[in-house]
This record gives C-alpha cells, sequence and structure tokens, in this order.
C-alpha cells in the first residue's frame, strides 16, 4: 500500500482492503450514519463489492445520483440534501463518494455545503478521477453551461485509489483519464510524457506506477497552491478551451471531460506554436499524438462566437481578460496568458480544417 501525504490527508494507493478504510469507518466514524453516493454505473458495478467487503458500510443509507455531466446540477444537490435532512445527518456524519469525477465533484460539494460542511471520503472508481477529479480539494457543480461554476475547496477525509474498479471501465472512459494522464506530462515532466506516448497497449497505462506519478505530479503542485493562486493554475492547461467545448456540447451531445481537455490542449498548444512559444519540434508531436487518440470535435463556424462567449465567463479570467496556460516546451508550461479573440479563433479554425 503506497501512502501519499495531501495537505491535510493521506491518499492510499493500493487494494483498498488494505488500506486505512475500514479502520476510519470502524475507529473514527464508528458511531457516524454513513451516507454512500454512487451513479448508475457503480451502483451497478462497485457497490455490491464495497457492502460486502465492509461491515461497517452495510447500514449506509444508499444514494443514487443520475450518470452523467449534464446532471451535475444544483437541482440534484437539492435532492440529496433534502434526503440528507430527513435522514437526520449531522456534522459528525459521513459521506463516501463511490465513482468517477462527477460523483466526487458533486458529492464534495454536497458535503462542503451541508450544515456548513461534514467529512466525506472519496473512492474514486474511473481512471479520471483517480489521477485527476478527486485529487486536490476541488469540489463543484455546473451552472448551465458554465463548468464548475459553483464550488468549494475542501479536502476529504481520505482518498483510496484502487485499480481493481479500471476493470469495469470502457475504452471511452480509459481515454478521458489518459488525456488528463497526458496534462500532467506536458506542463510537468517530458519523462512521463515520453513514458505515457510509448506504451505498447492501452492495457499498459492502467498501472498503479503511471497513476501514483500522475497523482505526485498533481499533489505536489496543490500542496504548493491549495487554493491556485499560483502554480495551482499549470493544472488548467487545456481548460480554457476546453471547458469552453464541453459546455458548449453540454445541452445537446454531452462529450467526455477528458476528450473536450484533449481538444483544448490541442488548441492551446496550437496558440502557444503560433505565438512562438513552442518549437515547431513539440507542436508537431503534441499533434500527432492528440489527434491520433482524440477525435476533433464538430465544431463549425457558426459555433465560434458562442464557444468564445462561454470562455468569458471562465473562472480564471482577470482584468476582463481570457486567461490560459501556454506551453513553452513538453513539460514546461506558464500560466496567466491573455488570449486575444483573434488567436482563439485562430486555433477553432484550425481544429475545423483538420476534422475528418
Amino acid at each position: 500500500m503506497k501512502k501519499i501525504q495531501a495537505n491535510d490527508y493521506v491518499i492510499e494507493l493500493g487494494h483498498i482492503v488494505e488500506s486505512d478504510f475500514n479502520s476510519l469507518l470502524s475507529s473514527t466514524y464508528k458511531h457516524s450514519k454513513k451516507i454512500i453516493l454512487v451513479d448508475e454505473n457503480t451502483h451497478d458495478f462497485c457497490l455490491e463489492f464495497l457492502l460486502t467487503t465492509f461491515d461497517d458500510s452495510t447500514e449506509a443509507e444508499v444514494m443514487l445520483l443520475p450518470v452523467g455531466e449534464e446532471n451535475k446540477v444544483l437541482e440534484v444537490c437539492f435532492q440529496v440534501w433534502e434526503a440528507m435532512s430527513e435522514y437526520k445527518i449531522g456534522r459528525k456524519d459521513l459521506i463516501i463518494n463511490l465513482g468517477g469525477g462527477v460523483v466526487s465533484d458533486m458529492g464534495g460539494f454536497i458535503a462542503s455545503i451541508y450544515k456548513r460542511g461534514i467529512d466525506f471520503i472519496n473512492i474514486p472508481t474511473t481512471l479520471l478521477s483517480m489521477v485527476d477529479a478527486s485529487v486536490g480539494g476541488k469540489t463543484g457543480v455546473d451552472l448551465g453551461r458554465f463548468k464548475n461554476q459553483l464550488g468549494t475547496f475542501t479536502n476529504p477525509k481520505g482518498l483510496f485509489v484502487d485499480v481493481a474498479f479500471l476493470s469495469t471501465l470502457p475504452s471511452e472512459e480509459i481515454l478521458n483519464g489518459y488525456a488528463e494522464m497526458l496534462k500532467h506530462g506536458l506542463i510537468a515532466s517530458p519523462a512521463y510524457w515520453k513514458e505515457l506516448t510509448s506504451l505498447a497497449s492501452m492495457d499498459d497505462l492502467l498501472t498503479e506506477k503511471l497513476i501514483s506519478t500522475s497523482i505526485e505530479i498533481k499533489n505536489e503542485i496543490v500542496k504548493g497552491d491549495p487554493k491556485e493562486a499560483n502554480d495551482r493554475k499549470k493544472l488548467n492547461f487545456g481548460h480554457t478551451i476546453g471547458h469552453a467545448l464541453e459546455g458548449f456540447f453540454l445541452e445537446t451531445d454531452p462529450i467526455g471531460h477528458g476528450h473536450a481537455v484533449a481538444i483544448g490542449m490541442l488548441a492551446e498548444s496550437f496558440i502557444s506554436f503560433q505565438k512562438g512559444m513552442l518549437s515547431e519540434t513539440n507542436w508537431n508531436e503534441i499533434n500527432g499524438v492528440l489527434t491520433a487518440l482524440f477525435p476533433v470535435l464538430p465544431i463549425h463556424l457558426e459555433d465560434i462566437d458562442v464557444i468564445i462567449e462561454l470562455m468569458k465567463n471562465d473562472k480564471k479570467n482577470s482584468e476582463n481578460e481570457i486567461k490560459s496556460c501556454l506551453l513553452t516546451a513538453i513539460g514546461s508550461c506558464v500560466y496567466d496568458q491573455n488570449l486575444t479573440v483573434d488567436e482563439i479563433k485562430e486555433s477553432l479554425y484550425f481544429l475545423i480544417a483538420i476534422q475528418d
């Protein structure tokens, strides 16, 4: 069992049966009421294992969230808060988030707001949530087309990463997590990027070693800047354009977060190259890797103004400027870069031009 120290909690990587999860339930939360939040997928594939393996979870109330980013909204949170009130859940009780990024984002937000905050534990079941969403203490829900517009910085009381849960995932969910892992290489580690882009097959991606490297890259950045005042902003590479694309398609044909971020990284790498910050060699490598893995989204010329309007409400913006992270090399990223409307348009024209 590998233990990684986060700001005020521990990330445990390995088989959950060998972790401190059971002792937390039987000691710290022995007399607490417990809520297990799941979506339809984790209800069907993961919940039974948890309930039959850990005796102290058998009396928990299970609450089922609708699956999908389009359901990561306040209306669903209100339903959970009302149910928690009916169950008389108190400030000493516990929420266990068993699921992917939507479950950990929403479950953490629900816990952080209810009665001014109750404890929660994250058990991520997707690659994306293991390497990104459940790490770092960000919680949130969407507001219309705006991603994570409402949220808090609140750490879990424990994070338990067991790669055995990944055996239930379809290939598109593996790719969603892969995108965030590639991002970690692009912003912080050329060696990790090289390792990730040299895999013989996707099966080689699902190892504790690679997942641990991504967790450690993100965790070290977050430990130094927990509230995203400076260096943590690098983790938003690909997200300025990616979140706008994800929001744009949210109400019509929702796309995976990782897929949107991958296309966002492609566009923001293009801008980095066009501005003379990124070498042609690095740009060609990034372009080749990302376009081979992630289909370019069906954007049309008439969509561009709407997508840019979504960017104008991005959380990272300041001084009436659209802010982004840009690359100076594979493994090197700078934040708080102003993007002009013309630069964004050129990147979207590029995406349109390379569509199949």
